[in-house]
């Protein structure tokens, strides 16, 4: 099956392109947002996945179309294909995010549509967009196994945060303080350098310096379940996390400490970093959980079955 779509979630791009299909993604010379073309920070397989500028997209044959982003379903899609998403050539539309705003305004840009397939990557996000008639399916993370690394032998938390300073209170990052009272942290992600952190890795390098830590902080708010949460769990990494949107669903108890008390991470938190062999315990439970719910084979085999489903709608 030959699939277009955006590279605009690189974790999520990352575990999608290892399906067996070929994938296109769009380029553009500058490689912004609309064109960022294959991933440079992560590894894609290089059989798999091809870069097309928008003017051969009108001339090439896709089997489905993958949207992510309100504008690629109102007239990206359109406007470079030369033909509508869901009438002309079969679309999927997959959300990633939770919805903002008031909850009785939480309508989704895709809702109401019978020509497309909405695919959520949390119950959460299911349960609170509005998406009115549009047939609609939920398809959990998949992360590709970066294998049990982790070590602890440095006694910090780990946090991956992107835009931790424009994103502000939606991440969290205002309560790392309070968090950094209770154990020295480590800040990694896009413009964490602006914070006194570490910036934009490889995804080798990043995870390889997460499992030298000796926990992993998930001080999350609002969004939808954060890749780097799971790829922590997938390293061996003990969890401290706010329970909020499905964190309580993605890490037992086993696996670390959930809580919406901040106190009570943070106790958690400044215990894990003292007791190295709980922390190693936790983790190794962690990595367990995150195998069995979110490994690639489950999450390719879905994927594989609604792209058989749209493509004979």
């Amino acid at each position: 099956m030959r699939v277009l779509l955006w590279h605009v979630h690189g974790a999520w791009a990352t575990a999608f392109v290892h399906g067996d299909h070929d994938y296109v993604v769009p380029v553009l010379p500058d490689r912004g947002p609309d064109g960022v073309g294959i991933a440079r920070t992560y590894a894609w397989p290089k059989d798999r996945v091809t870069e097309l500028p928008p003017e051969a997209l009108r001339d090439a044959e896709f089997d489905v179309v993958v949207l992510q982003r309100p504008l690629e379903l109102e007239h990206l899609a359109e406007d470079w294909l030369g033909r509508r998403p869901g009438r002309d050539v079969p679309a999927v539309y997959v959300e990633h995010n939770a919805p903002q705003g008031r909850i009785a305004e939480m309508r989704h840009p895709a809702a109401d549509r019978d020509d497309l397939l909405l695919v959520h990557v949390t119950h959460f996000n299911a349960l609170f967009w509005d998406a009115g008639s549009t047939p609609t399916r939920v398809i959990e993370h998949g992360v590709v196994d970066p294998g049990h690394r982790y070590s602890g032998e440095l006694p910090r938390g780990a946090v991956v945060i992107n835009e931790a300073r424009r994103r502000a209170r939606v991440t969290g990052t205002d309560l790392l303080d309070r968090f950094a009272q209770a154990a020295p942290i480590d800040l990694f992600g896009m413009d964490a350098a602006a914070m006194g952190g570490i910036e934009d890795l490889p995804q080798e390098r990043l995870h390889a310096e997460m499992a030298r830590r000796r926990v992993y902080l998930h001080p999350i708010r609002w969004t939808s379940l954060g890749l780097s949460l799971l790829e922590a769990m997938h390293l061996g990494m003990p969890v401290v996390a706010l329970g909020t949107t499905e964190v309580h669903e993605a890490v037992p108890a086993e696996a670390g400490v959930v809580s919406t008390k901040v106190d009570v991470l943070a106790d958690a938190m400044r215990r894990l970093v003292a007791d190295r062999e709980e922390a190693a315990q936790r983790g190794r439970a962690a990595r367990v959980a995150a195998l069995e719910r979110y490994g690639l084979e489950r999450f390719l085999a879905d994927w594989d079955d609604v792209l058989e489903e749209v493509c004979h709608r």
